[in-house]
């Protein structure tokens, strides 16, 4: 083996143990009648079903925006389309309580924010602030994942289509989205779970109110600040069970859709 590959798996079985060792010692640290009495309190299971929720209804939103987004950055040509670009990795690049902390601002001290606030949808301490929190965190991470999935597309496939009449819309439809089947639903496994476990703009907007906007993050805080480390390390393990769960189910669905 050479000294390079030897080097590259190294680095693969050493990240590999690392990941073990972090799962291995949440499940050592909880014991199973913890885990179920965990599970089983409402408050948990409330945390669960809002979590579940608004973390599917905020990857719907950034999915919605997202795909049309990327592909204009991925095909378009326009005047400011590296600022554009750019000012996608920004919400990226600063830590989720800046991004919160932000849009509380925005909901509290400006004219038009704290009109849509008090007029329309009450977004600060509120559910829908759990769910715009999240929504503000993973759209622009759905736009990054999306982008090189689409520009990874032949573009013969989309001229053909259109010297056969096909118009641009309807090409996007019959031949894109069908040629990136398997790149959004990568996109939208990876966003969902980053939504599942969002807390920093969480908590900065919606606050940490127990059976209110307790979302399954908010409640591993709320049990770390009460100092029960049986409770929030219960949380992190069904945390981690729903992203395996949603990580095989997907991966089943997909190459069994690839085997049709």
């Amino acid at each position: 083996m050479s000294p390079l590959r030897a080097t590259a798996f190294a680095c693969l079985i050493f990240l590999s143990l690392f990941i073990v060792a972090i799962i291995a010692s949440s499940s050592l640290f909880t014991n199973p009648s913890a885990l179920a009495s965990t599970i089983l309190s409402e408050e948990i299971r409330f945390a669960i079903s809002l979590t579940l929720s608004t973390a599917t209804i905020s990857t719907a939103a950034a999915l919605a925006l997202a795909i049309p987004a990327a592909y204009a950055l991925a095909y378009a040509k326009f005047p400011g389309k590296s600022v554009i670009d750019t000012l996608i990795d920004i919400p990226i690049a600063l830590p989720p309580v800046a991004l919160g902390t932000a849009l509380l601002i925005f909901f509290t001290n400006t004219p038009l924010g704290a009109l849509i606030n008090t007029s329309l949808i009450k977004f600060v301490f509120e559910v829908p602030g759990v769910i715009l929190a999240q929504f503000a965190v993973v759209s622009v991470l759905a736009v990054r994942l999306l982008k090189p999935v689409f520009e990874g597309i032949d573009p013969r496939y989309l001229m053909i289509a259109r010297t056969l009449g096909v118009s641009e819309l309807r090409a996007f439809f019959r031949v894109t989205l069908p040629l990136a089947k398997s790149g959004l639903l990568g996109a939208a496994v990876l966003t969902w779970a980053r939504a599942l476990g969002e807390f920093g703009a969480t908590v900065t907007l919606a606050g940490a109110t127990r059976f209110k906007t307790e979302t399954l993050s908010i409640a591993m805080f709320l049990s770390l600040a009460r100092a029960d480390l049986e409770m929030a390390m219960a949380i992190i393990l069904i945390l981690l069970a729903l992203t395996v769960a949603t990580l095989l189910i997907t991966r089943r669905l997909f190459y069994r859709g690839l085997a049709v």
